[in-house]
């Protein structure tokens, strides 16, 4: 499983690469509604920061949007700071004084780590300097995915947990894992999708939930306990992957806004990956099957998987995540 990844959001790179255009309209449209349903933070600050210059006067739409929109946000953190400061004090008052009581001591511990964590979000929002995390995406995130469409490819912002053709909100709750879509089952659940609509998320490395003694190749100890660690995967030597994707579009959506979702494919992992305690990885393609990637033929699935087979294959290094 891919549960989290390093997104390339750089869109004048899939232009000037990839010949590719920015859907400035699909982009729009989803910092709307994302701003008006509370899930601004849903969209990673770097695909956000990467429209702050605008180029035309559609980008300098998007970028007011996007400065009110973080200013919306700001003042949220904002309140959320005074509202925990005051709570703070008034625990504080309680528990210096003759009588302490369990809920004071509740709510200095609550209001100290919310402090800490509107504090950490203010300074990321504010922050002007480009860290890493900025491009990091988890499943229900947006992430920059790159699809074909009437001959042109295009970049289109879709969410990484993809809704499969005839489900709802209701139904995607009861299937959480469709952030990914393993190559053995690309022909049933993904039927629909695989063959029809394939997208490329640009990736510079990935990471993966592991258990720490099977990171450490060995078996539990008697009376041990599963410890879960956080691995960060880095291709090298370092690169862009172009990982081989599925996307769907789902009409209307959940707010009236077209809903455009994705998957990325995994398959069996090298050696490497195996060692250090995951049992999948993502799927890389190599830039001369872009084309025969992003214009599949469902009467070919045999093809597909050839470029499955010839994927690109860097050694990925791997560490515990920061």
């Amino acid at each position: 499983m891919c549960y989290s990844a390093e997104i390339k959001a750089d869109y004048k790179l899939f232009v000037r690469i990839y010949g590719a255009v920015i859907s400035i309209k699909r982009f729009t449209e989803l910092f709307w509604e994302k701003r008006e349903d509370g899930g601004w933070t849903k969209i990673p600050k770097a695909m956000r920061d990467a429209f702050r210059q605008p180029e035309s006067e559609q980008g300098f739409e998007l970028a007011k949007l996007v400065a009110e929109a973080d200013r919306e946000q700001g003042v949220a953190y904002q309140a959320e700071l005074d509202a925990q400061a005051e709570r703070l004090g008034k625990a504080e008052q309680v528990l210096a004084g003759p009588r302490p009581t369990r809920k004071a001591a509740d709510d200095q511990r609550i209001a100290t780590n919310k402090i800490k964590a509107a504090r950490r979000s203010l300074d990321d929002l504010l922050r002007r300097e480009p860290e890493t995390k900025d491009s990091r995406i988890y499943p229900g995130n947006y992430a920059p995915v790159m699809i074909v469409k009437d001959g042109q490819r295009v970049v289109v912002p879709m969410r990484y947990q993809c809704r499969l053709p005839g489900w709802n909100e209701k139904t995607e709750r009861q299937y959480p894992g469709t952030y990914n879509a393993r190559r053995d089952n690309l022909e049933k659940t993904w039927g629909k999708l695989f063959g029809h609509r394939h997208g490329i998320m640009i990736v510079t490395r990935f990471y993966e939930n592991v258990s720490r003694h099977k990171m450490e190749g060995r078996e539990l100890a008697p009376g041990e306990k599963e410890e879960n660690v956080v691995l960060e995967f880095d291709p090298q030597p370092p690169q862009d992957m172009l990982v081989a994707c599925l996307w769907n579009l789902s009409p209307g959506g959940d707010h009236g806004t077209d809903l455009f979702s994705f998957a990325a494919i995994t398959d069996e992992p090298p050696p490497e990956v195996i060692a250090a305690g995951h049992d999948r990885c993502i799927v890389p393609i190599k830039p001369e099957y872009l084309d025969a990637w992003l214009n599949p033929d469902p009467d070919d699935l045999a093809g597909l998987y050839r470029i499955f087979d010839d994927r690109a294959r860097p050694y990925y290094e791997h560490r515990l995540a920061a």
